[in-house]
């Protein structure tokens, strides 16, 4: 008996990261989308953490390198509308129906959707330019 209630307070625990993850946001803590840009091409920090999450993990597969869609919607278009909420319920409990995968597992996810959301909202509203960006200088 005591080596099946340790069994399933382990499988309890293992499972709460995961759960955790795709707890839907409650709308009084979300913080404002911040995002710097200069050029169209230098961002700050966190937004530039937010695009390398895309590029680690690949999201140009299926929203295109330009965010434009491919197999995926366009996000330039889905981020006119999109609010964080909605993109963390997305990116940590997927689509699976529609090719959109759970990234609850991945940790970088994680560390850094906020950044990415933020990327990708700079993006919808044209401040930053498709292709590289570079950090600001900071002065």
């Amino acid at each position: 008996m005591k080596g099946r209630s340790l069994l399933v307070l382990s499988i309890a625990l293992a499972a709460l990261p995961a759960a955790f993850a795709q707890t839907p946001l409650n709308p009084g803590q979300i913080q404002p989308v911040t995002y710097k840009v200069v050029d169209g091409n230098k961002v700050d920090n966190g937004t530039l953490l937010g695009w390398r999450t895309w590029r680690a993990l690949a999201c140009e597969r299926c929203h295109g390198a330009q965010q434009e869609g491919l197999v995926g919607p366009s996000l330039v278009d889905a981020f006119k509308t999109l609010d964080k909420n909605e993109f963390h319920r997305t990116v940590f409990g997927g689509r699976v129906d529609k090719g959109m995968p759970d990234f609850s597992s991945s940790q970088m996810m994680q560390k850094n959707w906020e950044s990415l959301y933020a990327y990708l909202k700079g993006r919808s509203d044209g401040k930053i330019k498709p292709g590289d960006l570079q950090a600001m200088d900071v002065k």
